[in-house]
């Protein structure tokens, strides 16, 4: 039987910590698909270039989304 080791916590860790780590995931994959979008389209690959964008698209949906409701859960924590 497999056992999960957990990572110890973090001292930075807060109510916040795991929706901002998600967003700065979301944000770096639209980044980092742009390189293989490109990768696909030299090499004539249409069918991968399009399934990269889809998921870029995806995360780009997720990255907007956590970004509102951190400003509106920071919002919450200012007033």
């Amino acid at each position: 039987m497999a056992t999960m080791v957990r990572e110890p916590a973090s001292p930075v860790k807060d109510q916040n910590y795991d929706l901002i780590h998600a967003l700065q995931m979301s944000l770096q994959h639209i980044w980092q698909l742009e390189n293989y979008i490109a990768d696909a389209d030299a090499r004539g690959d249409t069918e991968l270039a399009t399934w990269f964008r889809k998921i870029q698209e995806n995360n780009r949906k997720a990255g907007e989304q956590g970004k509102r409701m951190l400003i509106s859960r920071l919002q919450e924590e200012m007033s």
